[in-house]
């Protein structure tokens, strides 16, 4: 039924206009559309997130968003690093850390948070 239909990420946020600074000029996703003062929808490849005004922003205490970066990860970890992006450490079975990233057999992944305390990961694949 939805397998052929493209899935659009949300993201509740407390202040578009922060959110905003953070999604566009730090992530550098690209501003589709502005719906007036309750959300925001951005572009990245060929994926949509719709960045909504909430009560309940960063509430959630699990990885809300991934982006799959493939072999970038390290570069795409050190310019975010540059542009004040401060990164999040776990400890997790079977895993091993090299610097900011997390690295499991093949599997390479990078945890950050938005302004509001959402938690969005970098992924190799």
């Amino acid at each position: 039924m939805l397998g052929n239909k493209e899935p659009i990420g949300t993201i509740a946020v407390k202040d578009l206009a922060v959110a905003k600074k953070f999604y566009q000029g730090t992530l550098g996703l690209k501003l589709e559309d502005e719906q007036g003062s309750e959300a925001h929808t951005y572009r990245g490849g060929a994926s949509r997130l719709i960045v909504y005004r909430s009560q309940f922003a960063g509430t959630n205490k699990a990885t809300a968003l991934n982006f799959n970066v493939g072999a970038e990860i390290e570069n795409i970890v050190s310019a975010l690093r540059e542009r004040g992006v401060t990164f999040e450490h776990y400890d997790m079975p079977e895993m091993k850390r090299e610097g900011d990233i997390h690295i499991a057999g093949p599997m390479k992944a990078a945890w950050f948070k938005d302004p509001d305390g959402n938690i969005l990961c970098l992924m190799n694949g």
